[in-house]
């Protein structure tokens, strides 16, 4: 069935931007709320938006009247039985919805299709109630809108394949792509996203480093738009930790999604973020301008470094690529570098080593931890860099090590881009991408979505430089498994268990795209 006529129940900011990318892609959209001049009220919004993108140029006159035509506001539930499809983004509240939807089968005929734009709840428990489960599905989409260019559509456990079918072709007529997700909790964005701002808070609670010096590396080194800290912020505590703690407790407390104790505290105490002016930061009229000060009260002390003479610099490196990357760039910068077999005693140790700390390197590798400074090479050396001093290492050492890698390849660069962090099983950039990564692959393993879509769906919907698949193949999976092999050993935690679906792919030397299809 081709949809040409839908209603869209509920006018708040996801139903208007719903309405609006469907009425502008030539879709008859009714509009109805249970609130008195709402829908009224939200389609002279639309408009208003519609006319400044016309003046921008980016509509012409004729496709805003069309558009305009389109959205057309019913004061009554019962003036929307001819159209083919219903989405409802309502409360997020299941006996609502529910309610909802029994509703609407008693106005509908058989063949309308029922969407919700649920976030976080079953559609199966949506649909449970319901005389035609078959025609309930899901249509998730993200805010804002018509930026947001993906939806994720939803099919619950009774969910005709013809209706997942007809809402992906309406999700490509408006413009986004639609992607398929097993009816689990969070679907695929929520779910995938769960990885990033959990292990950032575990690295914070462990005092590794403070929450600004982690949105450094990771924005500035790991190439994520925004660091966690900073995202938490705009997203808001008082939607993010929620949801944090609801998906935990839907995968029955799955360690890989552990919350964290501190944002429940900053939940409580309304420290929200950008919306109330504090959150991880300060801000004043929305623009950050400093951490918050409750928090840097809790941060680990800053690095008294003391810059000293550099004598030479002897490299031990899990990986070959990674010592000739730094033999390079030391000599670039005409830094002596110790060949000898094992470090002279007046020799900086540079440790370029996976899923440990600097203590347990140098000690693995035979070395004297005090003159012993780790160094991230999950990141790239000219953008930034991540040092980890082991827990006895030599102010000289630490000094020199930042020395060399503080200054930027241009000499007028003012900010360094080095950080020096505290001992960390594994260093931040590291912890955080296997945590990504890993999960996207345990997702593609769970059949919650196709490894493909898994990864258009995070990288559109959460604006990662990469999906989590495609982000594990330019790494590569021996890598990233072996990071998290190790952080597995040294701390036992559960959340670092490699998925399996990892671990076939790294060892077999396979894309972490492939699928097993032979299977009946």
């Amino acid at each position: 069935m081709t949809i040409h006529k839908i209603a869209i129940i509920g006018t708040g900011i996801m139903g208007m931007g719903i309405a609006q990318i469907a009425a502008q892609a030539g879709v008859e959209v009714l509009l109805y709320d249970v609130r008195i001049g709402a829908a009224h009220s939200a389609r002279q919004t639309l408009k208003q938006t519609l006319e400044k993108l016309t003046a921008k140029g980016k509509l012409t006159d004729a496709q805003l009247q069309s558009t305009l035509n389109n959205l057309i506001v019913t004061d009554e539930l019962q003036q929307i039985a001819e159209v083919d499809a219903v989405i409802e983004a309502i409360i997020e509240n299941l006996q609502a919805k529910q309610q909802l939807f029994a509703q609407l089968e008693a106005i509908v005929p058989a063949s309308t299709i029922l969407a919700t734009n649920t976030s976080s709840l079953s559609v199966t428990a949506i649909a449970a109630e319901c005389r035609h489960p078959e025609r309930v599905v899901g249509f998730h989409f993200f805010n804002p809108v018509p930026l947001m260019k993906i939806v994720e559509v939803i099919p619950g456990l009774s969910t005709s394949q013809s209706v997942v079918g007809d809402l992906l072709d309406l999700a490509k007529r408006m413009g986004h792509l639609g992607v398929i997700a097993k009816d689990t909790p969070g679907f695929i964005v929520n779910h995938a996203g769960r990885a990033y701002g959990t292990e950032a808070l575990k690295l914070y609670a462990e005092g590794v480093a403070s929450f600004e010096a982690i949105d450094r590396i990771l924005r500035d080194g790991a190439g994520f738009r925004m660091g966690p800290f900073e995202l938490m912020d705009l997203t808001g505590i008082d939607v993010s930790h929620p949801v944090m703690e609801s998906i935990y407790n839907q995968f029955y407390q799955e360690d890989r999604y552990r919350p964290n104790a501190l944002t429940r505290q900053m939940f409580i105490a309304k420290k929200f973020g950008r919306k109330v002016g504090e959150g991880f930061y300060c801000y004043e009229n929305g623009v950050k301008n400093a951490p918050s000060r409750a928090l840097l009260a809790m941060s680990n002390p800053s690095w008294d470094i003391n810059i000293t003479a550099i004598t030479s610099v002897w490299i031990g490196a899990d990986l070959t690529e990674d010592k000739q990357q730094l033999s390079t760039f030391l000599a670039a910068r005409h830094i002596d570098i110790d060949q000898a077999p094992m470090p002279n005693v007046n020799s900086l140790v540079l440790l370029a080593t996976y899923g440990e700390d600097t203590t347990n390197a140098a000690l693995r590798l035979g070395v004297n931890p005090e003159q012993a400074v780790g160094i991230d090479m999950l990141t790239d050396l000219v953008k930034h860099r991540t040092l980890m001093p082991s827990l006895v290492t030599q102010e000289k050492f630490v000094g020199q090590a930042y020395a060399i890698f503080a200054k930027g390849e241009n000499p007028s660069d003012v900010s360094p881009q080095a950080t020096l962090i505290q001992e960390s099983t594994g260093f931040v950039a590291q912890r955080v991408l296997a945590m990504v990564i890993n999960l996207g692959c345990d997702m593609a393993a769970q059949q919650i979505a196709t490894p493909q879509d898994i990864d258009n769906a995070v990288k559109l919907g959460l604006g990662y430089p990469y999906g989590p698949i495609s982000w594990g193949e330019k790494i590569g999976a021996t890598r990233i498994l072996l990071i998290l092999q190790r952080i597995y050993a040294l701390t036992g935690d559960q959340r670092y268990r490699p998925s399996p679906w990892l671990q076939r792919r790294a060892k077999l030397g396979c894309s972490l795209f492939t699928q097993q299809n032979n299977c009946q």
